[in-house]
Formats: C-alpha cells, structure tokens, sequence
C-alpha cells in the first residue's frame, strides 16, 4: 500500500530531531520535515495554507477556531514552550521595578496577537494587576491575522526598519515584553535590562501555584487532508511523543552530553523536580491549565470571538493522552 506523502514545517528542535532524520517513521505517511523558522511558517501557513501540517502559533489558531472557519485542526503536541518573566525588559530610567509599575506606561511588543504576549499580558493582568488598556502599546510588525482590537486598546505601528529595542534604549517605550532578548540587551547598552533579574525563581513558583507552563505553539494539519484521513492526526501524534521520547533517552545520557551544557544533569533533575519525570509535557491532561489560561487571555484580550472550549482545538483522535513507554527511565 502506497504511503501518504506530507510535508511537515516545524522548526529544528531537539524533540523533533528523529522525525527530521528518519530513524522514526509516521506509520502510513512518507513525511517531508521542512526545517525552517516559525515566523516564516507562520506567515506561509496563515496566508497561504502552504504545508500540509505544520508548527503554529497557539494563539493564532485559538483565534481562527474561534471564528468557525479554521482551516486547520491542531494536535496536542507543543513543540516550542517558555515561561515569559524573564522576557520583560525596561528602560532603567523610567522607574519601573515591580511589574505594578507597567500601568500607564508606553510598551513594546513585537505582534499584539502573538502568543508570548497574549501569555505575558496575562501575567500583567493576574499577577500584577496591570490590564492590557493601561498601556500605550506599539507593536513592531504587523499583525499576521489583521485582528480588529477591542477599542480600548491603544496600539501603534513602529516606524518601518526600527528596532523596538533601540526605542527601548533610547526611551522612547518605557518597557518591552518580546519572544526573544531585544538586540539593544544582547549588546550590553547600559540603560535596558530584565525587569525581573531573578525570573527563573520567579517562574518556578509560578509554576508550582498555578500548573501553567505556556505554550507558544502547537502542531496543525490542513482540515482537508484531515477530513479526508482522519487517521493521519492519531499517527502524527503517536511518531512525535515517540520523537520525543527519543529526545529524552539521548539528553538523559549526561556522561556524555548531547547538549552543550556544563550542568546538563542538574538541569535535567531540577525541570523534572518541579515538572514532573515528563518535563516537557505533550497531551491534554499535563497541559490543561496552560491550555486553559491561554484560551482564557484571548478572550480576555479581545483575540477571540469568544471564549473558545479546549475541545474544540484538538483531532478527537488525539485527546486521549499518550504515556512514556513501558520501561522508559525519565
């Protein structure tokens, strides 16, 4: 029997290594890994419908769901997550120490709809006290689904070929939230640094208080291949827990480290103290808070048309979790 040829666009993670070069197979599919970006899958993907299954946005699909005409449907697995303290960043003259002083302030962000900040202005609003209309907003690019906003949120365009970083520096934005430590950081300019030096604790008891572990992106497959072999969800799924697996079984061989880090081992042992021995968690069941929250922020924040239900984003096929294999050590 002939197999199913797709491509797949996802970008060149560690946990989907063995899907890249083969040595794990989608049982009934000739699978073609396009290793490439997620802002340029996005783009394409969004605009085009140009993969037959691809890495996408969360927040991006909760929205095209929400509408009823998505032309995707998604699977629960995410290959990219990041807790987001670490990711606020201030100009050190404006008096901002503790995330209550973002009110009223003029911030950054590189796309409104963009999952990091959908996650982040959540942290604004729950932890802090801070909702989305309390501040000037200007977004870097434009938004990829062009959303109408609710009216009162204020957002202006950058100017074309600016840096939102260099607006950081020069304080023209008082504080920046972004997916990626702004150049302006990267290269040492005196007056631009985290608004939480110490986010990593920060984030652990974030963790341990509310189980959200945000999710940037998941994994879609055009509606159409899908209406036509639903059986295609299932198998994709079980090949990329099992990439996963394989992952896991590779970093775990710490006497002789697979990833450049001088501490890889206690690294390892501290994720799975505070996650759990799956750390990096696939499926509905380990991932419903964050799920959860995340399609609680679009509503909240005018993303979606309405407050969308966890159900209706992922294959039924998929819904049932898949445990780490019988005899696997993680």
């Amino acid at each position: 029997m002939n197999k199913l040829r797709l491509t797949f666009a996802c970008g060149p993670y560690d946990r989907t290594q063995a899907l890249r070069d083969g040595s794990i197979q989608v049982d009934g599919v000739d699978l073609i890994y396009l290793n490439m970006q997620p802002a340029e899958i996005f783009w394409r993907q969004l605009q085009f419908q140009e993969f037959d299954a691809s890495e996408m946005s969360l927040s991006n699909y909760a929205s095209l769901v929400s509408g009823g005409n998505s032309p995707f449907i998604a699977i629960p697995v995410f290959p990219s997550r990041v807790f987001r303290h670490g990711y606020f960043f201030v100009n050190t003259s404006k008096g901002i120490t503790k995330g209550a002083d973002l009110k009223g302030r003029r911030g950054g962000v590189p796309e409104y709809s963009m999952t990091a900040a959908v996650y982040m202005r959540g942290l604004m609003q729950h932890e802090f006290g801070v909702t989305p209309s309390d501040v000037d907003w200007v977004q870097g690019r434009h938004d990829r689904l062009g959303r109408k906003l609710p009216p009162d949120i204020k957002l202006a365009q950058a100017p074309t070929g600016v840096e939102l970083g260099d607006l950081l520096e020069r304080g023209e934005i008082d504080f920046m939230m972004t997916a990626n430590n702004p150049l302006s950081f990267r290269r040492g300019a005196k007056n631009v640094a985290r608004l939480f030096p110490n986010y990593a604790e920060m984030e652990k008891d974030y963790y341990k208080r509310t189980k959200i572990y945000p999710i940037m992106h998941t994994v879609v497959i055009k509606r159409e291949i899908y209406e036509r072999d639903p059986w295609v969800a299932a198998n994709l799924y079980q090949a990329l827990c099992k990439a996963k697996e394989r992952c896991y079984q590779l970093l775990l061989e710490t006497g002789a480290p697979k990833a450049s880090f001088a501490w890889l081992q206690p690294l390892i042992e501290e994720e799975k103290r505070v996650i759990g021995e799956d750390w990096y968690p696939y499926g509905i069941a380990p991932n419903r808070e964050t799920i959860e929250a995340l399609l609680q922020y679009t509503h909240e924040q005018g993303l979606t048309d309405r407050r969308v239900k966890l159900d209706e984003l992922f294959a039924p096929a998929t819904m049932r979790d898949i445990p780490l294999s019988e005899g696997q050590h993680v």
